[in-house]
């Protein structure tokens, strides 16, 4: 019980931390409703997930390459790649909001919600940090698990985290949702460029960290 509190409790923390990933969900929710950004989430999930099962299964390794040369050369891949991405953001065209006569959401295919799922993916793929801090994390709930004598405390430790972090950003993207009448194709294009701005930001974090990293 107490690994189980302590996975929400981080939960929460990780849940409330503001990324570039943030604010692309709020976007989805806003411009497209809360099934696009539910899945756009689901996505972020499962590469989540997986980083979670590499950091896992390659425990050692990943041990040793957060502390190693090729940590610089992940943060430079993942810089350049969110860098690509802010540019884009901040000069594609805005796409209003479709609103159904009925007042229901647009309607979008089975296609659309992968590409969205993808998309999350991606962008959480993008970031190499991501795998170190699930790292850190399992380091974190490792000694509790241990003492517990069972693979099994570790489990629910790493799911209360991931329930609890899913459903922080269902109550985000409900409350982007409800903005919905208030925002404009002005406010859209300005919160187009404030992602575009918030990833050029991080990726520069990341190429300079990168780089100070090699050249250590």
């Amino acid at each position: 019980m107490d690994l189980i509190l302590k996975g929400i409790v981080t939960g929460f923390i990780l849940s409330i931390m503001i990324g570039p990933v943030f604010f692309v969900l709020l976007e989805t929710s806003i411009r497209k409703g809360i099934k696009s950004a539910i899945a756009f989430d689901l996505g972020v999930l499962l590469n989540d997930i997986v980083y979670i099962l590499i950091a896992y299964v390659f425990y050692n390794q990943v041990e040793q390459l957060s502390s190693g040369d090729d940590n610089s050369v992940l943060r430079l891949i993942g810089g350049c790649l969110f860098l690509g991405y802010g540019i884009y953001n901040f000069f594609k065209k805005v796409q209003g909001i479709c609103i159904q006569e009925d007042g229901s959401e647009p309607l979008t295919s089975v296609k659309g919600y992968f590409l969205l799922g993808l998309k999350g993916f991606l962008l959480n793929l993008a970031n190499p940090m991501v795998v170190f801090y699930w790292f850190s994390v399992m380091t974190l709930g490792a000694k509790d698990a241990a003492e517990g004598g069972s693979y099994t405390s570790m489990v629910m430790f790493i799911a209360s985290i991931l329930i609890t972090f899913f459903s922080v950003d269902l109550l985000k993207i409900v409350g982007a949702k409800s903005l919905r009448p208030l925002v404009t194709t002005k406010l859209l294009k300005a919160l187009n460029r404030l992602i575009g701005i918030v990833f050029v930001a991080f990726a520069l974090v990341l190429i300079s960290q990168g780089i100070i990293g090699l050249l250590k």
